[in-house]
């Protein structure tokens, strides 16, 4: 691109007429600021062309960085000078450019919050007009890059890029569930990737104590009281240090494991409790005020009916408070061989 200034001026006094001129006729890529950001070649424009002398009216390719400072000074017949003092400013070379984050690292060389980036730069020649800054918050990326430039005086953009990994969305927690055993209770959960470690907290009566904490994804919590009320938080920790948490409320149980003691039941109860090795079989017993029922189920388990016959008299599940008891059998039922009682608990209905 070429750019031209022209100045006019009066012939000098002398008596001679006419208008005389000299206009340099610059070739190179404009920045901005008066700046060229590319080699120029120049060239010059006397009017008239028959100039006796022109000291200094340097013509060509100019290379410097930087400044460069010419004064053309032309000389016609009759004494007739002009003076064009020129200086030409050429900055090839964009910025250097870093970046500077605005905190470090929130966990184990892990950012998991928004954070934000300056750039700065350097430039030798023109100097640094402006650098650009952003906030990064997402998407999550153990290569995420920052990317920004810094821009001079004479227009040349300086670039740079900062690498770093970035994580803001927490560990997931599915599956949590409880497995009552006698007067413990078995956790068992599911997480993520990306899980670095899982701790595993019990509450009761204001107290916490942290009854795991590890890799792994189930836990059994013994020494509990019958009937207390617990519960466990489970916390999952990523590699970038976001949390996440579950809780599960557990009643404790003894060797009775369902219904919890205390629970209210309202379809059929289910009654369940922990096998005894060697048995074949089971006597339950249910009592409400007085003993209402009595069964020999040969499984840990029974469902009760809805109504039944016991000694004469005809009962059936109603409200109120229930009391169960569970004994084991050895051998045929018919030797009534019975082990000492395995439990009693109690339920609502």
């Amino acid at each position: 691109m070429a750019a031209a200034v022209c100045l006019a001026l009066p012939a000098a006094a002398g008596g001679a007429s006419g208008t005389h001129s000299v206009t340099p006729i610059i070739q190179g890529t404009p920045g901005t600021n008066g700046w060229y950001i590319s080699d120029v070649n120049l060239q010059w424009q006397f009017v008239p062309n028959d100039p006796i002398s022109a000291p200094g009216c340097s013509i060509g390719e100019i290379t410097a960085q930087g400044f460069t400072h010419l004064d053309c000074k032309v000389t016609w017949a009759g004494n007739i000078s002009l003076e064009y003092p020129l200086s030409i400013a050429i900055d090839k070379t964009a910025p250097t450019v870093h970046a500077v984050p605005s905190r470090g690292p929130d966990f184990n060389g892990w950012y998991n919050k928004p954070v934000s980036f300056t750039f700065q730069g350097a430039d030798a020649t023109s100097g640094i007009a402006s650098c650009s800054s952003l906030t990064y918050s997402g998407p999550d990326n153990a290569k995420a890059v920052a990317s920004g430039t810094c821009t001079d005086r004479a227009g040349n953009v300086g670039h740079a890029s900062y690498q770093f990994a970035y994580d803001s969305t927490p560990a997931t927690i599915s599956s949590l569930s409880a497995q009552h055993g006698d007067r413990s209770v078995s956790l068992s959960w599911k997480v993520s990737a990306g899980t670095q470690v899982t701790q595993v907290t019990r509450s009761a009566s204001g107290v916490h104590k942290v009854v795991y904490r590890g890799v792994g994804t189930e836990v059994r919590d013994t020494g509990l009281r019958v009937g207390a009320e617990y519960t466990y938080t489970v916390t999952a920790v990523d590699q970038a240090g976001n949390t996440s948490n579950a809780s599960l409320a557990v009643t404790a149980t003894g060797p009775l494991t369902s219904p919890v003691p205390g629970q209210t039941v309202s379809a059929r109860p289910h009654l369940s409790w922990l096998p005894v090795k060697g048995a074949t079989y089971y006597n339950v017993q249910l009592y409400r005020g007085g003993r209402i029922l009595s069964r020999w189920p040969e499984r840990p388990n029974i469902t009760l009916p809805a109504s039944w016959a016991y000694q004469g008299h005809h009962h059936r599940l109603r409200s109120g408070s229930y009391r169960w008891y569970v004994w084991p059998g050895f051998g045929k039922k018919s030797q009534a061989h019975y082990g000492r009682l395995l439990g009693s608990s109690s339920f609502q209905r």
